[in-house]
């Protein structure tokens, strides 16, 4: 019984020490999608909302699956202006592919 209890304790621990972005690959999964068709090829693409409240979350919720793929927000001023850049640039990379 003792050994059944220790290895749940060990999953659970295991599951919340699971990194994020395996997370967020399992779960944009379930997201909401659009097909779109253009000739022959079909692709899936997430919606981005119409709502300003939604629009903003949604744009929070990507900057930060990119700042957790990343590694930490440096202190320094000047590394932390190209850090933002960096992390705007690759933003504007992923919104381009949701609308192209």
């Amino acid at each position: 019984m003792t050994e059944v209890l220790l290895l749940m304790m060990l999953l659970f621990a295991a599951y919340l020490f699971m990194p994020t972005t395996w997370l967020s690959k399992i779960v944009s999964k379930n997201s909401p999608q659009v097909v779109r068709t253009r000739s022959t090829k079909t692709e899936i693409v997430p919606v981005i909302p119409e709502d300003s409240t939604l629009r903003r979350h949604f744009l929070t919720q990507l900057r930060s699956e990119i700042e957790q793929s990343l590694f930490p927000r440096p202190t320094d001023a000047t590394l932390q202006r190209h850090y933002d850049t960096m992390i705007d640039a690759e933003l504007k990379n992923r919104l381009t592919t949701f609308i192209a």
